[in-house]
């Protein structure tokens, strides 16, 4: 009997899909097997219903524990605001504290609104680029959340998702009258995205995407999508939800000399609190005044607590550095075990964010042994790795020598021509899929 997996087996039947996130159901690492539920997370470890322990060598809380889970200076804070109230008739005084600190890194922002998730931020950033532009249709590359702006995009053409979110995404629920608003690009893709600016020209109320994800931008690239917003006094928004604070302090975007008019951040920037920022020059974040963008708990105390908490923390330890380095650390690990064990897999993805792949046609098959193998040594793995500041070498020394041991297994497997036969489990699901 196991308390973490039951509670799983009753949640599917009272919650639809089991669970809040797509990217944290069991199914996408070890239907089954994979411990959904936990009862303590403290740096890099994690306690599940059980009292199994574990070190979690994958996502972090999908990215947003940037400085490691629990982490004791930013839980002080808001222990303190807990006690002096989070949420009264008045305003929360940290939210323009938040406001200037988050600006100073930022010197072309000069306005700030908040909300506490990166989709519904995304969704904020849109609804005021297009009330500045006052045009309705919008250009954009990546992943950007779950709201009708974006998923809108298949209902002209089923595919047209393929990449950015999942192929042959059905976006049922989506009113159909949103249909030819929203037009994808492919990242460093600059010829795509002239193409598509000059067919929707007259009637493009915002560009979006990411400064950078798995890969590095064409400068160039990025040149002539400034250049465009520009001329064409389009709104630039960028998605620094998952890049931000990772590489350096504050968005991605400031390595590239790339100026956006709107940049969205929340993940890592509240170290697993509930915060998100929509930071903007004055005249386009002004248009928020003359749209209707309100809510109640937009106002509670936590979210910039937390945030001025763990920017400043980022900043005092130069935490972008540690993610670097520790991610670097990871993928050398992957190439050494794979070397070791004659394995073919390729490498990618940012440092901080990186990620490796199988290089044979039963990947999936691979993946999900790999993370049956970890999970059964005391390790949460899976062919990603988001670093943290708690991340060090103890947890990195047991990762490789778990890997390892999961390579030998997984090189067995190819060899016996049908790795399913490994496997405890069904093949995991597949998930996100993105143009970057």
């Amino acid at each position: 009997m196991s308390k973490t997996l039951d509670l799983y087996e009753k949640a599917k039947k009272i919650i639809p899909g089991g669970t809040q996130l797509l990217s944290k159901r069991p199914e996408m690492f070890l239907p089954g097997l994979w411990p959904a539920y936990y009862e303590k997370a403290e740096g890099y470890k994690i306690w599940d219903l059980d009292g199994k322990e574990y070190i979690d060598m994958s996502y972090m809380g999908i990215g947003s524990c940037i400085l490691g889970y629990a982490d004791k200076d930013v839980n002080n804070a808001v222990k303190e605001a807990i006690s002096n109230g989070t949420m009264s008739t008045l305003n929360a005084p940290e939210e323009v504290g938040f406001a200037e600190l988050i600006v100073s890194l930022h010197p072309w922002a000069e306005m700030v609104r908040y909300a506490r998730s990166g989709g519904e931020a995304m969704s904020i950033a849109v609804r005021i680029a297009r009330a500045y532009s006052k045009k309705d249709k919008v250009l954009f590359c990546g992943y950007h959340g779950w709201h009708d702006w974006y998923l809108s995009a298949n209902l002209s053409d089923e595919k047209s998702l393929d990449g950015h979110l999942l192929p042959g995404l059905d976006p049922l629920g989506v009113p159909r009258g949103l249909t030819g608003l929203t037009f994808p690009f492919n990242y460093n893709d600059a010829k795509g995205f002239l193409s598509l600016v000059k067919k929707h020209k007259d009637n493009i109320g915002a560009i979006v995407l990411e400064s950078i994800r798995n890969t590095n931008p064409n400068i160039e690239f990025l040149q002539i999508i400034k250049e465009t917003s520009l001329k064409e006094k389009i709104p630039l928004v960028v998605d620094e939800i998952t890049a931000g604070w990772r590489l350096n302090k504050g968005g991605a975007h400031l390595l590239f000399n790339f100026e956006p008019d709107i940049a969205v951040f929340a993940k890592g920037m509240s170290n697993g609190y509930p915060m998100a920022a929509i930071i903007g020059n004055g005249n386009v974040m002004q248009a928020a005044q003359d749209s209707f963008i309100s809510s109640t708990y937009w106002t509670e105390r936590i979210g910039p607590v937390s945030a001025i908490a763990t920017v400043k923390k980022i900043i005092a330890k130069d935490v972008p550095t540690h993610l670097i380095n520790t991610g670097k650390k990871m993928k050398d690990i992957w190439l050494r075990v794979a070397k070791n064990n004659n394995i073919e897999i390729e490498v990618s993805g940012i440092d901080p964010l990186a990620h490796f792949a199988f290089n044979y046609t039963n990947a999936l098959s691979l993946k999900t042994l790999y993370t049956q193998e970890m999970l059964e040594r005391g390790v949460l793995a899976t062919n990603a790795f988001y670093s943290s500041y708690a991340h060090d070498d103890i947890a990195l020394n047991k990762y490789e020598f778990s890997a390892n041991e999961a390579f030998e297994i997984i090189y067995k497997a190819i060899q016996s021509g049908n790795p399913e036969n490994f496997l405890k489990t069904p093949v995991c699901h597949s998930g996100f899929k993105r143009l970057t």
